[in-house]
């Protein structure tokens, strides 16, 4: 079992940035990829952005160029540098890491952006 558990989630004003954490309960290592999803109320969960093993990123549209995300091995964590938030991207924001078999989740960060 991993425990995944996210900060670094709150309210910011448009145009401002946010960074979220995610530390993992054992190596990072392990995971194939590790990455970010949102979520808001009555909407599917969707993609923000992924990092492999070997750093390769992927980012939904929305948020290219405007988000950075991150991994480090020696600490195991996945981070989620947000610049120029727009309202649009409040959310509740997931960690999520693809283990050998099972994938992982943490428990949510709210992040509000206000107009």
């Amino acid at each position: 079992q991993v425990q995944l558990v996210e900060s670094g989630g709150g309210l910011v004003q448009a145009g401002g940035s946010l960074r979220l954490s995610c530390a993992a309960s054992r190596s990072t290592f392990s995971f194939a990829t590790m990455g970010w999803y949102r979520q808001v109320p009555g909407k599917q969960r969707e993609l923000v952005a992924v990092i492999s093993l070997s750093g390769r990123t992927n980012y939904a549209d929305s948020v290219k160029d405007r988000f950075t995300i991150s991994r480090d091995n020696a600490k195991n964590t996945v981070d989620l540098q947000m610049n120029s938030l727009k309202p649009e991207d409040t959310a509740v924001y997931y960690c999520k890491v693809q283990g050998r078999t099972t994938d992982y989740w943490g428990q949510g960060t709210q992040v509000t952006v206000s107009s």
